[in-house]
Order: C-alpha cells, then structure tokens, then sequence
C-alpha cells in the first residue's frame, strides 16, 4: 500500500464520519419535533483488491509462499435511511399536525442512542485523522532517508 493509498483511506475516514456526526446532531436537534423521524446512516466497507492480490492469496494458501497481495479498503456513506420504530402518540387536540382524534406523533429520537453514536462517531473520526497524521509522519522521515 502506498503512501496516498493511506491518505486516501484516513481521508474517507473523515468525510464519513463526519457526516455521521452531522446526521446524529440534526437527530439530536430535531428530538423534540412532532413527527420527525430518526435518521441512521448507513456505512459500507469498500475493499478493492485486485486479481492479482486473489490469485496471490490462493497461491499463498495452497503453496505456502507468495507475495504480499496489495488490498486496500476504505468506507463510504452508502445513505441515509429513516428509523421505523414509531414514536409515541401525543394528545395535542389544537396542534396543526393533529389528526382528526387530536393525536400527534413524537419524534422516535432516543438522546441515549445518539450521544452514544456520537461518540462513536467522533472516536472514528479521530481514528482517520490519525491514519493521516502517521501517514504525513512517514512520508517525512521518508523523504529525510537521502538526504
């Protein structure tokens, strides 16, 4: 893996976890809002791995020697789905959101659940942000080898 493999991955790291920091903040803003709906991001894992490295890695188990397969992997925000856990029924008879027997919906968002994936969430963030410090750091002392 090289060095921009790595800035790139740390780089991914950020932007995901950051919006997962936004998503679990406008949850947390919207906690008491009739009829909002929980939003959970959705986060996949990207792995791209060549032919090459497969084959390696086959050749490795069946021989017992190879190379090292060159894999890399990253995450991605694939989107953002709402929560259906329905929140809880509110008598509110004058509210304009109200149905016709006077009830309105509460928000269905749990301030537990989003400081704790917040928390997450940042710890993430300060994971990738250090893939990027360490990376910088390598390519310092790299780039001081010659000279």
């Amino acid at each position: 893996m090289g060095i921009l493999s790595a800035m790139n991955i740390g780089c991914d790291g950020l932007k995901v976890h950051g919006m997962r920091l936004d998503i679990s903040s406008k949850n947390v803003a919207n906690l008491d809002t009739p009829n909002y709906t929980r939003k959970i991001p959705l986060i996949v894992s990207t792995d791209r791995s060549s032919f090459l490295s497969v084959m390696n890695q086959m050749k490795e188990a069946a021989f017992g020697s190879g190379t090292l397969p060159y894999s890399s992997g990253s995450v991605a925000m694939a989107g953002v789905v709402e929560d259906p856990t329905l929140g809880d029924k509110l008598y509110r008879p004058g509210h304009p959101d109200a149905d016709e027997n006077g009830y309105i919906r509460a928000s269905n968002v749990d301030p537990l659940v989003e400081i704790t994936d917040a928390i997450m969430a940042q710890r993430a963030y300060e994971a990738s942000l250090a893939i990027i410090t360490m990376t910088k750091s390598m390519a310092d002392r790299a780039a001081t080898i010659g000279s």
